[in-house]
């Protein structure tokens, strides 16, 4: 049933004098992967010590003649080979505007990347070949053009820079770019990115046909979950009881589960744990592990290192540490402390995952570092502010993050000559963007570049107005979804109602470029009850909407940031605007910095 199973580096998978491409079959759904999976294929695959690997592929050898192209078709796999062409085919823009700056060697190397990208032949034929569903592959195209990686002769696919390809290669340029430190020349920081992509590995299962595939495939997704590094951990742990007797396994085993229980069922947010443990208490774990920082790559070796220095002494530390960030990560509350509930909660919402490791030294040590719960509230507070400045901008960089928090608890191991909260607004303010660039941000089109902050925002501000008479639980969880959602105002979708159209005059055109600039801003943004059927009501019935039980879902709710809107009995492109300046202004002073 197979062929042959390899281990194969990224530089081997697309060799420069092999004539070697991968093909997509049509079957195969289109490109799904979104900028939180760009975020970890980038991390992993640059921030790996040495070869980072990436799972397995597997394909089919259609070749007949050995001396023609050998087509693999990819069953398995097309997510991961497309970003990594997408990220090398990023890598090559950023060194080919930088080729004045190559020696001979230099420029060889960006000539065998641009091979890994199209073979070695005059019709510069790509490595791969996405399926055509929803333009797949023309938009692959236009990317190696707009890289320069093929000749540009063909016009670009239209709204290009609105499909998942284009906006993958454009994150990856942007994320290579702000990556560049001063301290050495670009171009050759480029070719060690370079060199690091092409040492990732995969492995490569190739099969003889379509069948074999299936069956292959079926096999693996049905042999159930491989051991995780978790798993691994834990088998370390109680093999280091080994010798023992049984009642000291089972003790040991059950302070692993309530260690475990703490941290809850989510996976990801166990590993998080379990590299923010590390990373927080660095500098106590040194004379132990002397790793840099914890990584998914090496989170292993540094757990077994610390339980094989002493497991009794291990379970101990880590138990109250769990215990700690299950507060911060909301896997239990600490009745006796309902505000700095509440500011982890904010927190949590504010996407500050990055922050927790700092939180847990500081929680861990606050007897030591002198803090009050009040001092702990106006740091989450603080950081509150930090990531919505974050997230609404990208600056700075999601690598950044970690490596900010491991200096500040750093330099407080090492005691710090200012009170706390001073000393960590200047450091965030330090790495922020600016004032300028978060109110240009406010104002461009916040829901389509971050809907989840923007919601955040906008409840932060409803929430601000409440007086106990008019509170409500805007974070309400009806099934899976949000019992309160953002409501575009001016609707959003392709088809605009005749209602809105005639609102604005009449002009089809006229309605479709005040949606095309204001749609997704923040002046045509509410919170309503979540309805369905809300989008395409007109202004007024979308004023005065309620659902079958007579619950009001529109925007007469009783939310003071809908004042300015249910006022009106129109609502164009001017209400908008004026709206948007107010709510820029109310946001940015909500989440100031300084």
């Amino acid at each position: 049933m197979i062929d042959s199973v390899k281990d194969c580096a990224v530089s081997s998978l697309l060799g420069v004098d092999h004539k070697i491409v991968y093909v997509i079959p049509p079957y195969q759904r289109e490109y799904t992967w979104s900028k939180s999976h760009w975020e970890d294929l980038i991390d992993d695959v640059l921030g790996a010590p040495e070869g980072y690997f990436l799972g397995s592929i597997i394909c089919i050898n259609q070749q007949k003649d050995a001396t023609d192209i050998a087509q693999l078709e990819l069953v398995d796999g097309q997510q991961r080979m497309t970003t990594l062409s997408i990220l090398l085919t990023a890598l090559y823009s950023c060194l080919a505007l930088r080729k004045d700056n190559l020696d001979e060697d230099e420029n060889a190397s960006l000539i065998n990347l641009r091979r890994k990208l199209v073979l070695k032949d005059p019709t510069d034929h790509p490595r791969l070949t996405p399926q055509r569903q929803n333009n797949n592959a023309g938009d692959y195209v236009a990317v190696l053009r707009e890289a320069g990686v093929v000749k540009q002769h063909k016009s670009k696919p239209g709204n290009l820079g609105n499909r998942r390809i284009m906006k993958c290669y454009r994150y990856f340029v942007d994320q290579i770019e702000a990556r560049l430190s001063i301290e050495e020349p670009a171009h050759v920081q480029l070719l060690k990115m370079v060199e690091q992509v092409s040492a990732a590995v995969l492995v490569k299962i190739e099969v003889k046909n379509h069948s074999d595939a299936y069956v292959l495939f079926e096999s693996l997704n049905n042999r159930g979950a491989q051991l995780t590094p978790i798993d691994l951990i834990k088998n370390k742990l109680l093999a280091s009881t080994h010798g023992k007797d049984a009642l000291a396994v089972e003790a040991v085993f059950e302070e692993w589960m309530g260690i475990i229980d703490l941290l809850g069922d989510d996976y990801s947010l166990q590993e998080r744990f379990f590299r923010q443990y590390y990373n927080a208490f660095k500098e106590v774990l040194n004379d132990v592990v002397n790793e840099p920082v914890a990584t998914r790559s090496n989170l292993i070796r540094i757990y077994e290192k610390l339980i094989e220095h002493g497991h009794e002494e291990f379970v101990s530390r880590i138990s109250a540490a769990a215990e700690v960030y299950s507060q911060i990560a909301g896997g239990s509350r600490s009745s006796e402390n309902p505000a700095l509930n509440a500011a982890l909660i904010r927190l949590r919402r504010a996407q500050g995952a990055p922050s927790h490791l700092l939180l847990m030294y500081l929680m861990t040590n606050q007897g030591r570092l002198n803090l009050t719960d009040g001092d702990l509230v106006a740091i989450c507070d603080l950081l509150v502010a930090f990531f919505v400045r974050r997230n609404v901008t990208g600056l700075p960089a999601t690598y950044e993050l970690q490596r900010l928090f491991m200096a500040i608890t750093h330099q407080l191991h090492h005691g710090v000559g200012e009170p706390i909260f001073e000393m960590l607004r200047e450091r965030l303010v330090g790495i922020s963007s600016s004032d300028e660039l978060f109110r240009e941000k406010l104002a461009g089109n916040a829901y389509e570049d971050a809907y989840d902050m923007t919601r955040f925002i906008l409840c932060s501000l409803a929430e601000a107005s409440m007086t106990d008479e008019t509170r409500v639980d805007l974070w309400a969880m009806e099934g899976k979804r949000h019992a309160w959602s953002v409501e575009h105002i001016f609707p959003q979708g392709a088809n605009i109602p005749a209602s809105w159209v005639d609102m604005l005059g009449g002009s089809p055109e006229v309605a479709k470029a005040v949606q095309a600039e204001h749609v997704h801003t923040l002046g045509n943004l509410s919170i309503t009850r979540f309805n369905a059927t809300l989008s395409n009501k007109s202004f007024l019935d979308k004023l005065d909407a309620r659902d079958s039980n007579g619950n009001s879902v529109g925007l007469k709710n009783m939310l003071r940031i809908n004042d300015d809107v249910i006022s009106e009995s129109t609502w164009t492109k001017q209400h908008i605007i004026r709206r948007s300046q107010r709510l820029v202004d109310a946001a940015f002073n909500y989440f100031r910095l300084k």
